[in-house]
Formats: C-alpha cells, structure tokens, sequence
C-alpha cells in the first residue's frame, strides 16, 4: 500500500468512527428527548389537553429550519427530520389519552 493509500485510509477510519460516535450521541439525545415529550404527553392527557399543538410545532419547525441554515445543514432535511419526530411524538400522546 502506498503512503497515499495509507494516509487516506487512517483518514477514512477517523471519519467512520466520529460517524459511530455522532450516531450513539443522536441515539442517546432522541431517547431523552422522548423522556421528555413522554412527560409532556402525560400532562397533556391528566389535563384533558389536545395531543398535538399546531403552533407549537410550526414555531419549532421554523425554529430548526433557522438552527439548520446557522449549521451548513440543509434545512429542508431539519425540517423533514423534526415533522418526522412530531409525528411520533403525537402518536405517543395519542396513545396515553386512550
């Protein structure tokens, strides 16, 4: 293997397991997160309140969309990631009104 070869190899490992690292942060982050919306839910439910809050989640849509840009991160993904974790988030709270 040339130095070259080598090089970009040692290079390829240290991007894969900053990826590995990343991947359990956002695992860990999106489980406390649901902690969270589970207590959320919880109230919601105890108080006779609507699972989802329209506002709310467009103030947080427009919230990450803005967060994103600030990141170099495409913000139509921020927004696709986030309507994706509302969804689950109501699904939840559906579930303990039941």
């Amino acid at each position: 293997m040339t130095d070259d070869a080598t090089r970009a190899q040692a290079l390829l490992h240290e991007h894969r397991e900053s990826i590995d690292r990343l991947d359990a942060i956002l695992v860990y982050t999106l489980a406390e997160r649901f902690k969270h919306t589970q207590g959320v839910g919880r109230l919601k439910a105890e108080h006779e309140l609507p699972p989802s809050d329209p506002a709310r989640e467009e103030r947080q849509i427009e919230r990450l969309e803005r967060l994103a840009t600030e990141a170099d991160l495409d913000p139509e993904f921020a927004r696709k990631f986030l309507n994706f974790i509302i969804s689950e988030v109501i699904r939840h709270h559906e579930r303990l009104q039941k």
